[in-house]
Order: structure tokens, then sequence, then C-alpha cells
């Protein structure tokens, strides 16, 4: 009897891609190529994924680990910043190693030994995803970071990631450890300078220790075209800080997915996000705020703009789970649609077992408003001016919740350039 093979889209995927050369531990590898050999890539017809096509992802013709000219300039957010450029999945240190400050350690996950891989990646192949198992299975690089106890570092550290050629894949891992008593701000962006089909798979874990002070300004700013999947794990235990900023303004399309696990008390946690979409822009935001323990306080605030045919779509998702009491859990979203081509799909959610909390969430859905748009231009304004100026006062919720100066200049900037706003 013949034989019938069938070829998955993820199969041909993979086709193109070289094998991790990192040394992780077989089982780990083991494990997640089988994840791969047994399903595809997802489609709308699961939850997860129901307004979000990846048909473009599944259809690059993929290549990796291309390496960049000699003469390459790579841009930099914040000059002040410890940088490190993340170019084609593979780490470039823009600010030399001896010149970190005390108390912080940087190291490639290549020059990892086996011991501590195992170590890293044991928690990160549980219940994993199709695009986090080929983020493991054909891993390029990545870093692990680690803040010793009681430091706090004068200025952020920096990854900056940037694919510079067509069809590149960079499956990208970072590790971050902020031990007890520390205090840190990094900035993580993704900068990408291919014109079309790069994608970015990258992965981020994150581990902030009692009493630890940890915050992310996270900025995509991807050239039309480009793709990128983010998944991020954070733990926090007590009485950690935890704040993270997510601004996105450019990539064709752009999927992240956030999971905070709150598993220590008193414990303070934000999530801030702002997407601003135009042309045929796609991002999807998934949130999942899990608490685990009680005395805790949570805020997420996510805010969309959307134009022309552009789509946004946010899935936020709190857990207060049985022995968590006195929680404080916050979420809400807002959106403005600009054009009546632009879409939302907005879905914010709680799930509590615990009976002495204070939880709420909303989200909102509208266009702006007229009569104030009417108010500005009698008093001058061009019908242009009024409509970016309310936009621009309904994003700033969000945009005004990052502390530097460096990062908010970078957003104005792009602000300016690819829309034409001024804040």
């Amino acid at each position: 009897m013949e034989t019938i093979i069938n070829t998955t889209k993820l199969d041909v995927f993979r086709s193109h891609l070289t094998p991790t050369a990192i040394n992780l531990p077989s089982a780990i590898v083991q494990e997640v190529n089988a994840v791969l050999d047994q399903t595809d890539f997802p489609t709308t017809r699961q939850e997860a994924w129901k307004y979000t096509r990846v048909g473009k992802i599944a259809a690059i013709s993929a290549q990796q680990g291309i390496t960049p000219s000699d003469d390459t300039s790579f841009p930099i957010i914040d000059q002040e910043a410890y940088t490190i450029h993340v170019v084609n999945g593979q780490p470039i240190w823009t600010t030399a190693q001896d010149k970190l400050p005390q108390g912080v350690h940087i190291k490639t996950l290549s020059s990892c030994n086996e011991a501590e891989l195992q170590q890293l990646f044991e928690k990160k192949i549980q219940g994993i995803d199709v695009f986090q198992a080929l983020n493991i299975a054909y891993l390029t690089d990545g870093l692990f970071i680690t803040v010793d106890e009681n430091v706090s570092i004068d200025h952020p550290i920096q990854l900056l990631h940037l694919n510079t050629t067509d069809s590149q894949v960079s499956n990208v891992s970072h590790f971050i450890s902020a031990h007890k008593g520390s205090k840190a701000s990094f900035i993580i962006g993704s900068l990408s300078s291919a014109n079309s089909n790069s994608f970015t798979n990258s992965s981020l874990n994150v581990h902030v220790a009692e009493n630890a002070t940890l915050t992310i300004d996270k900025l995509q700013v991807e050239e039309e075209g480009n793709l990128i999947v983010s998944n991020e794990l954070v733990t926090q235990e007590n009485g950690s800080t935890f704040t993270i900023n997510t601004i996105t303004l450019n990539g064709s399309l752009v999927r992240n997915n956030l999971t905070i696990e709150v598993d220590g008390t008193n414990c303070t946690t934000n999530l801030n996000g702002a997407y601003l979409l135009k042309g045929n822009q796609h991002v999807d935001n998934h949130t999942v705020v899990d608490h685990k323990q009680p005395h805790c306080n949570s805020n997420e605030l996510y805010k969309g703009v959307m134009d022309d045919q552009s789509t946004g779509v946010f899935n936020g998702k709190v857990f207060v789970r049985e022995d968590a009491q006195k929680i404080n859990a916050f979420q809400s979203n807002g959106n403005v649609l600009l054009s009546d081509s632009a879409t939302i799909n907005s879905k914010p959610e709680l799930e509590i077992y615990a009976d002495d909390v204070k939880c709420s969430h909303g989200s909102t859905t509208g266009q702006l408003d007229e009569e104030a748009v009417f108010y500005l231009r009698a008093r001058g304004l061009s019908e242009a001016s009024a409509r970016q100026l309310l936009v621009s006062a309904f994003i700033s919720d969000v945009l005004d919740k990052i502390e530097n100066d460096a990062v908010g200049t970078f957003i104005d900037d792009v602000l300016s350039n690819r829309f034409g706003w001024q804040r």
C-alpha cells in the first residue's frame, strides 16, 4: 500500500531553516521537535488566533544568519544606554563588555554550558506553542543577563533587534534575572531595516526576585512588510515591581504574547501599551496576569488608534487564584477608529476564584468626537490639526507613563515622521 505523507505549511517553512547550533540539552531539543512534528501553524479556528492570520509568516522562503556588512551603522534609541545590537539573530556588542556597570553580567547563550542552558530552558518548554517551539529548535542565539543583589544600574540596558535582509528569520531568546533588591531598566527595540518578509520570532524570560524593580520599554518600529511574534514570560517574587511599556508604531504583522506570573505577595505589576496603525498593518496583543499570591496590585492600560485598513486585536486576561485575597487588579482597553475600514477586536477578561478582591475591566471603541473637532476648528486649527491634537491627547495617557526621556523623544520622532503628528 502506498504511504501518503501530508506535508504541512510548517514542514515547508522548517525545510528552509538550520537547526540550532546552541548546545541545548538533547532532551529539550527532542521535546520541541516532537511538538513541531505534531502540529502546524495556527489558524483562525483556534481561539487564541481567531483574529490573526499567519499566512505571511508561513509563506516566507526563510534564510538565517546572514552576516551584516562591516560598514553598517545601526540605530540607537538611548545614546547613554549600555547597548547590544542583535543583528540577523546574532548579538553584536556596541558597548564593550568591560564597560558594563559592576554587578551586571551578560553572556551569549552560545557561550553558556549545558548545565546553564538546562536551567534556563527547563521551564520554558512547558506548554509551548508552535512559535515558541520554533524559537528553541532553530535558535540563532540570545543573551543571559543577570543583575546582582542590591545593584542599581545608572543607565538602561538596550537590546536592539534588526534584520537587514529580505526573508531573514531570526529566532532569538533572552533571559533576564534581577536578583533580590536590584533595580534596572531595559529598552528592547525591534527596528528591522529589511524591506519585506523579514521575521523576528523572539522570546524573553524575566525573573524579578524579592524587592527587585524592573522596567522594560519595548518599542516595535519595523519597516513595512516585516513580521514579529514576541513571547514574554515574567515571574515576580515577594515585594517586587515590574513595569512594561509596549509601543507598536510600525510593522506589517505584530503578535505580542505577554504572560506575568505574580508568584509573591505585595507585588506591583504595570502593563501599558499603545499601538498606532495605518495601511494594512495588523497588531495583536495578548496579555495574561496571573495572581497566585495575596496582597498585590496590577494595572493594565492599552490604547490603540487605527487608520486606513489596519486591524488591532486586544485580548487581556487576569486570573485571581483561590488563595490570592486582597488583590487590586484593573484592566482597560480604549480604541479610536479613524476610518470606516479600520477594525478592532477587543476582549478583556477576568477569571476570579477569590472573594476579597477589587477587580475591574473595560473596553471602549469609537471615533473622534466631531463636536470636539468643530470646537478646535472654530479656534483656528485646521481639521487635520484638530484631529491630530485629539488623537495625541487620547494616546498620551499611555506614552506619558514612559519615564525615559530618550525613549519618549524617539517615539515623538517616529510619530512625526510616520504619521505627521506632534505630541
